[in-house]
């Protein structure tokens, strides 16, 4: 198996960290295999599109999710660090309305999975990062939310940075948990 996969702090996230090969010329590892992934996880997945962000240090994106066609993905970094988080927005869930965040970088190489019904989003921790991750839903603008980044009630540890974070006005004007659409 290429993978070594551990349950996230909340219901349904997954933790994974693939096995990587170093010799004198560097390092490789599959980054995705399909085959690996259903057999360790027991998901039936369909990736449709693949998404890459390029960010300076401090640049905050998220929280964001779509309320009609609702995204899983699987996310990672290639090169630099970042504080990524999810918020648990289906309705049912134990963990409805919980945050988790980890770190994500080019030297730990660990990868989130984020199932549907989850707001998304990341600090970048250094410079030039570039953060990717698949999903399995393509994107529609018209049902794009964006849930308030700093809410008090998700009650998210963002790592404090000299510099004030980065937002977009999109971002900065976020909903709060209590007033947002969220997934039965």
């Amino acid at each position: 198996m290429s993978i070594k996969i551990e349950k996230g702090k909340l219901k349904d996230t997954l933790i994974i960290n693939p096995k990587v090969f170093f010799d004198t010329r560097g390092f490789f590892y599959e980054s995705f295999n399909l085959r690996d992934f259903s057999k360790s996880t027991g998901l039936n997945i369909n990736f449709v599109q693949d998404n890459h962000s390029h960010s300076k240090k401090g640049v905050l994106r998220g929280l964001h999710y779509q309320i009609k066609k609702p995204q899983a993905k699987l996310v990672s970094v290639l090169k630099g660090k970042i504080f990524d988080v999810c918020v648990d927005l289906r309705r049912n869930s134990p963990d409805f309305g919980k945050a988790m965040s980890i770190i994500l970088s080019e030297e730990n190489r660990t990868q989130l999975w984020i199932p549907e019904g989850f707001a998304h989003g990341f600090l970048t921790l250094e410079d030039e990062t570039d953060f990717i991750y698949k999903t399995t839903q393509y994107r529609y603008e018209e049902y794009e939310r964006v849930l308030k980044w700093n809410d008090p009630q998700l009650k998210i540890d963002w790592p404090s940075l000299q510099n004030s974070y980065k937002l977009t006005d999109r971002d900065d004007l976020g909903i709060s948990l209590k007033n947002c659409e969220i997934y039965d």
